[in-house]
């Protein structure tokens, strides 16, 4: 999501492999320059290479071209290789950063090699929960303390409607000064928790139940 000078993502730490969970603390946000990251969701192993080729690439132009790739151009490399190998991949991502020719900007790319730029987005399996909730929070100039409790929120209700999400929650906030990352465990105060309404009984009225 963007807000009023940078970017703020989250994700859940959840890698499964099909019902079994191989992994409750895996790093999604992978950063790729001192102002970009990319958040990855898919196949681990194909959304890792990818964002290793991807980086390799833009190291190379930032050093043969002496300045920093922008975040729009950045993206662009990613849309390649996902286009281009769009059927051998299950990969998705989004790549965030801020840039002196635009500031703060999401550029998500699902499967298929897409390109849009968001100002609130999701991906992944948990996305299907949480996309209307992103679109009722933002508004034009949230501040980054706004943007990183609707961020940390979402990514909660996620984890908590999602079997394929869970574990902590992570946080990255991309601006001028760089990157800075927070995590939040459900052991820990900080870690969004979902309150849902009481449950009708579960056995019919005529059988009677101790509250």
């Amino acid at each position: 999501m963007e807000y009023n000078g940078g970017v703020v993502v989250g994700t859940d730490s959840r890698t499964s492999a099909g019902s079994f969970i191989t992994s409750r603390a895996t790093n999604k946000i992978t950063p790729i320059t001192d102002n970009m990251v990319v958040c990855r969701s898919g196949s681990a192993a194909d959304t890792q290479a990818i964002a290793d080729i991807a980086k390799y690439h833009i190291d190379v132009y930032t050093m043969t071209e002496n300045k920093p790739v922008t975040i729009y151009r950045s993206s662009q490399i990613f849309r390649q290789f996902l286009y281009n190998y769009r059927e051998q991949l299950s990969a998705s991502v989004l790549v965030a950063g801020w840039d002196e020719e635009l500031g703060g900007q999401v550029y998500a790319i699902p499967i298929g090699g897409f390109v849009s730029r968001q100002r609130s987005t999701a991906s992944g399996s948990g996305s299907t929960f949480v996309q209307g909730f992103l679109d009722s929070q933002w508004r034009p100039n949230l501040t980054l303390e706004e943007c990183k409790a609707i961020v940390k929120q979402a990514v909660g209700l996620a984890t908590f409607r999602d079997g394929s999400s869970g574990g902590v929650v992570r946080l990255a906030v991309i601006n001028k000064a760089g990157s800075q990352f927070e995590l939040f465990r459900p052991d820990k105060p900080g870690f969004p928790f979902v309150q849902t309404p009481t449950p009708h009984l579960s056995f019919p009225p005529h059988i009677e139940q101790v509250l």
